[in-house]
């Protein structure tokens, strides 16, 4: 890394309402290792309201839940012969007119709101360290605010029309920090330098290379992302989240450090506070949406999973398949390794790009 690294029974069942306790076992209509997961029609519909929600038992007695019985779904699965040509077609239109968007509105300098966006931040103090964390506090408060209101929302306007709205406004602010993090990353007081150390450079490429199998698991779904499929709210079990419940607040952690370390001073270390108290507030309330909208079988999922990396599987509450790796083998991975080698590659053409906008 040269510079820095930038920034989803014989027993008949007995069909019942859920209850707010854990005081039932979820039938194996699918067990591991066949077929490991709970279609979400048969267990829990995507939008339908706590008081609705369908649970398939066994006994009415038993107060756990089989260990080989997932109730969230598979993450990073990905179907071939599922997919639709026209779909990604679509998807491609849809990328090629919110790059053109985007760019007119936002990046243009002759156009665009971005560079007045952050000559107005700007204003407020001649700190890189102080504008570096309004921007991202600026996006933190965006972003966290509209996933809170995501359920009203799309009650209001729809999945779709919640999704473009939700990216439309993300998306500019995003930019606009991570410009600003590539053109002043440099600036600021220098805390220490350790690019010199011989190993450093290898340890910190392998901890980013890793960090990002970690923040974007739930964005496997490119054509949700884009709203051509109908956008869902996805209560994920399987693949990274067995090692923690919030891989993007790992993966970002896993970020900030490595590239804090890198640089090494305090423009770095104000993105990087940002950037982890922003996840870490992700971290609470996605549990909190995600019980609001799952109820019961978040509870199951969260009673064997943990946020901080391996403590479930450490103290027994996690049991990893035999055939654990295979949950890894699939093509959104692939895509991953091979985004994050180019993006690492690329990086003289992101700053050339982010030079130009002049932030």
């Amino acid at each position: 890394m040269a510079t820095s690294m930038l920034l989803s029974s014989s027993v008949s069942p007995k069909l019942i309402f859920s209850t707010p306790k854990l005081n039932r076992t979820v039938k194996t209509i699918n067990s591991y290792p066949n077929q490991p997961f709970l279609k979400s029609t048969q267990l829990l519909p995507t939008n339908c309201s706590t008081k609705s929600r369908r649970v398939y038992v066994l006994k009415e007695n038993d107060t756990t839940v089989s260990k080989n019985v997932l109730v969230g779904e598979d993450s990073a699965s990905f179907e071939l012969g599922k997919q639709k040509i026209k779909s990604w077609i679509y998807f491609g239109g849809v990328l090629g007119v919110v790059l053109f968007i985007l760019d007119i509105v936002w990046l243009d300098n002759s156009t665009g709101f971005g560079k007045v966006f952050i000559d107005s931040v700007s204003g407020v103090s001649d700190s890189p360290e102080v504008v570096m964390f309004l921007l991202t506090l600026i996006f933190a408060i965006v972003h966290s605010g509209l996933a809170s209101l995501r359920d009203p929302g799309e009650k209001l306007i729809g999945e779709r029309a919640f999704r473009v709205l939700f990216a439309g406004t993300s998306l500019p602010l995003a930019v606009s920090t991570i410009v600003y993090f590539i053109n002043h990353r440099y600036d600021g007081v220098q805390l220490w330098q350790l690019q010199s150390v011989p190993w450093l450079h290898h340890l910190l490429w392998v901890t980013n290379f890793i960090s990002f199998f970690f923040l974007y698991p739930s964005t496997f779904n490119l054509l949700e992302v884009a709203a051509v499929d109908k956008p869902k709210m996805h209560l994920w079990e399987s693949g990274i989240m067995r090692i923690t419940r919030h891989p993007q607040l790992v993966g970002q952690v896993m970020w900030c450090i490595a590239h804090t370390i890198w640089i090494g001073n305090s423009v770095a270390v104000a993105a990087s506070a940002g950037l982890i108290g922003h996840h870490l507030f992700g971290a609470w309330n996605g549990d909190r949406r995600l019980k609001i909208r799952y109820g019961e079988a978040f509870d199951i999922v969260k009673s064997r999973t943990s946020v901080i990396p391996f403590a479930a599987i450490l103290d027994g509450r996690q049991k990893l398949p035999k055939d654990y790796y295979k949950e890894f083998i699939r093509l959104p991975y692939l895509a991953i390794t091979g985004l994050t080698v180019g993006a690492y590659f690329a990086h003289p053409l992101m700053q050339a790009a982010s030079f130009r906008l002049h932030w």
